[in-house]
């Protein structure tokens, strides 16, 4: 069967959140707060190794105070909020309000970066009659990051858990992404980072590949092979 549409992850898979080291030292700019340079790399170490940096490195170990947030963060926009600043207050940082800043600015353009082939898979895509969708676990609008960064044409639909309060990899939301690009789930190519979460578009019928979650510099061509796995269905 013909791939017909592509739903493809956010984090991870087409843009790569900036490095917690960049995330601390634009909030400390903007709050005009000074720290000297080995503090401002060991609190941004802390906050890395505590989870806190939406899109970052996987969090090891969930604090039990949190455990039940943490399963549940990405169904809505206040459980989100409250898990990842909860996390991050277990660092202590100078001044009020960074933790808060540091959440803010988790939700800016500038914090985020598209892969470098991104732009590449996603105008060839177009250019073929492939349907795409944008489905993600997250707990804002991510819309105005791919807007800013001048990819929003190339998106067909948008499905985000916050805003049906239902997460990967339960089978409802693929379902509703795939309605949302017009397109059968066994005609769907499913991409994604996360075996688990992005795994369960198998259970409808969906096809899936999977790309590392690497810094952007380390994984230069890891979306080229869905170009391939659509020519070879064409």
């Amino acid at each position: 069967m013909a791939i017909m549409g592509v739903l493809l992850d956010f984090s991870g898979t087409i843009f790569r959140m900036e490095s917690s080291e960049s995330w601390l030292r634009a909030v400390l700019a903007d709050a005009r707060i000074p720290m000297p340079e080995p503090e401002l790399l060991h609190h941004a170490a802390q906050l890395e190794a505590m989870g806190a940096l939406p899109g970052g490195a996987p969090l090891a170990v969930v604090p039990d105070h949190l455990a039940h947030l943490w399963a549940a963060r990405d169904e809505s926009a206040e459980h989100h909020r409250v898990a990842y600043t909860s996390l991050a207050q277990q660092v202590a940082l100078p001044g009020t309000g960074l933790h808060d800043a540091l959440y803010e600015r988790h939700m800016t353009p500038a914090a985020w970066h598209p892969y470098p082939d991104t732009a590449e898979v996603l105008t060839t895509l177009n250019l073929q009659g492939i349907r795409v969708g944008v489905l993600s676990n997250i707990g804002w609008d991510l819309r105005p990051v791919i807007r800013a960064h001048g990819l929003d044409d190339y998106v067909n639909a948008y499905t985000l858990s916050y805003e049906h309060g239902i997460q990967k990899p339960d089978p409802r939301l693929f379902r509703i992404a795939c309605d949302s690009i017009g397109v059968a789930p066994h005609e769907v190519l499913m991409v994604g980072d996360d075996r688990r979460a992005d795994g369960g578009a198998a259970e409808l019928g969906c096809s899936v590949h999977y790309v590392d979650h690497l810094p952007a510099a380390e994984r230069p061509l890891g979306l080229m092979p869905v170009l391939d796995l659509i020519g070879q269905q064409h």
